[in-house]
């Protein structure tokens, strides 16, 4: 017999740091170790979406409603549950201002933790949830190369310098404003002036912009590769 589940992975920035939302499991398995939040479906006749929504309703208190949520993908390898086989078809949803989770259910904790933390080992998770979170994780960063995404975690107006801070985050890596500033203003429609910053008392005001209509960025924003020898642009 399969039984089927859906997991969420739930991204925001939180300043510059780039979260993932984790439960701390209140029952077996992994009694006490963080997880993804979700769950088995309620019935036969119940919808995935819908079941998605709910287990993060019941696990974190958060309204999925008002989130963008979308498929990342189907996880059913043998053994990923040591319950039986079990089949989770795996939800993302990457958005500002999520407010703070509160545990629920079957959920001893909730919490927003590093992404880096958990990419690097520092935090375990139950289940094959790393490489559910690690695809999560690619998702977003390609998102980023080919969307205005990024824009949404800025204010109404912002800066180059802010908007390089989101990229930075979220693709783990240091980038040069000059570079930066080049590449973003050769996308169209990505960004528009939006004039001097009124707070900047002294010295030079810096430009802001604000989000443009583009819905995708053509060229895309490629993220830098490792430089294979001395001298390679990034």
């Amino acid at each position: 017999m399969v039984l089927m589940t859906v997991d969420l992975v739930i991204l925001t920035l939180h300043g510059s740091t780039f979260d993932v939302l984790l439960i701390e499991r209140g029952i077996d398995p992994f009694k006490g170790s963080q997880a993804l939040p979700g769950g088995f479906l309620n019935n036969a006749g119940e919808d995935l979406y819908d079941a998605a929504l709910r287990e993060l309703q019941e696990e974190a208190d958060l309204d999925g409603a008002q989130l963008h949520i979308e498929q990342l993908g189907i996880y059913g390898a043998p053994g990923r549950d040591p319950r039986g086989r079990v089949v989770s078809v795996a939800y993302l949803a990457i958005a500002p201002g999520i407010p703070e989770p509160v545990a629920g259910t079957d959920a001893s904790g909730a919490a927003w933790i590093s992404v880096e933390q958990v990419l690097s080992g520092q935090v375990r998770l139950a289940f094959d949830h790393l490489q559910i979170l690690t695809d999560a994780v690619e998702r977003a960063r390609e998102k980023l190369e080919r969307t205005p995404l990024a824009t949404a975690f800025c204010g109404a107006t912002f800066t180059i310098a802010e908007l390089q801070q989101v990229y930075e985050a979220v693709w783990g890596v240091d980038l040069d404003l000059r570079n930066f500033y080049r590449k973003v203003q050769r996308v169209p429609g990505f960004i528009e002036s939006a004039g001097s910053d009124p707070r900047v008392r002294k010295g030079r005001p810096a430009r802001m912009y604000r989000a443009g209509p583009a819905q995708a960025l053509h060229p895309p924003l490629t993220r830098p590769q490792p430089a294979t020898s001395p001298g390679v642009d990034q």
